[in-house]
């Protein structure tokens, strides 16, 4: 399979956006608001999310360019995947922009159902894309559950 590397670099670009209108919102809260937050014992350090963001992101833009290749891609299958990733930059604006915990966790729920949609749809012409968002998958479940008892704690 000979790689479009102009469609690649567009899903990286698609999908880094997310993450940088998340990071606008996440870093100005880190250091001040969330770092005063009662957290539940299993949360992990900060440094951690970066790193598992940025592996994630780059899954979600593999994921996308393998289906886009695909020759079966359908257009809902798109439609799903951009709606999870507008959740998932809104979830960020949300949890640290607002500052609404409990809000945040109603968007963390609906990213995580699309998600899950965005497998489903991804399976169907690429089983290959779809395993690439199964980590990503985990990822948002154990994010809903800190969101959670964040907000029970707090």
């Amino acid at each position: 399979m000979r790689i479009d590397w102009l469609k690649l670099l567009a899903c990286f670009v698609v999908c880094f956006s997310a993450a940088v209108i998340g990071g606008f919102f996440t870093s100005s809260s880190i250091d001040t608001w969330y770092s005063g937050l009662e957290k539940p014992v299993f949360n992990p350090p900060n440094w951690v999310f970066g790193p598992v963001w940025t592996v994630l992101y780059s899954l979600m833009a593999l994921a996308l360019y393998y289906y886009w290749v695909s020759k079966k891609s359908k257009r809902v299958g798109f439609m799903v995947f951009f709606a999870q990733l507008v959740l998932n930059a809104f979830w960020s604006i949300v949890f640290f922009g607002l500052r609404e915990v409990w809000l945040a966790f109603a968007i963390i729920l609906l990213l995580e159902a699309f998600i899950l949609g965005s497998i489903y749809y991804f399976n169907k012409t690429s089983r290959k894309s779809a395993l690439l968002l199964v980590p990503y998958a985990f990822w948002v479940g154990f994010a809903s559950v800190l969101n959670y008892f964040i907000g029970v704690l707090n």
